[in-house]
């Protein structure tokens, strides 16, 4: 999947904890062999998550939640991916950080990086996305663009809480 140009940072995070934060953006890039255009990866990782760059050489299971994301993110940014899946990146984190999170996704799309977003805060994720799908136990009830979603009667009760 990664050398077709797919990324993935999973539900839960799944940083490896007993390495650092360099350590963790540096196996996101691990099927890639120019040391130059990593780096500068990297230093766009540090971009968009300045905390991380605080934290470079502090051991990933020693950070927050919000920031252990931010790491999920960053080393699946570091595989250089055209396709990024992101699995509830804003699970279990602090109203502020979701906002940061959704801004920083915002910016990785217009920056030309494709993103499928799995996400149950349906008001934040049809914010972001161009196209929404609702989902049913695992069927596909509805799909519009995300104007239509965000304006659409029944969505709004079941989903946006109005």
């Amino acid at each position: 999947m990664v050398k077709k140009g797919i990324s993935h940072a999973p539900e839960g995070r799944k940083i490896f904890a007993n390495l650092t934060v360099r350590e963790n953006l540096e196996l996101g890039a691990y099927l890639r062999k120019d040391k130059t255009s990593i780096k500068a990866d990297m230093e766009r990782v540090f971009g968009l998550f300045p905390r991380l760059k605080e934290r470079i050489n502090q051991n990933a299971g020693t950070l927050s939640g919000g920031e252990q994301q931010m790491l999920a993110i960053g080393r699946a940014l570091m595989s250089a991916p055209r396709l990024l899946l992101l699995d509830e990146p804003s699970l279990g984190l602090a109203p502020i950080l979701v906002r940061a999170i959704f801004e920083v996704l915002r910016e990785i799309n217009a920056k030309g990086v494709t993103i499928l977003l799995v996400e149950q805060n349906a008001n934040q994720a049809l914010h972001l996305a161009h196209r929404g799908y609702v989902l049913e136990t695992g069927n596909v009830t509805l799909s519009d663009s995300s104007k239509n979603l965000l304006a659409n009667e029944e969505v709004k009760k079941a989903y946006l809480g109005g």
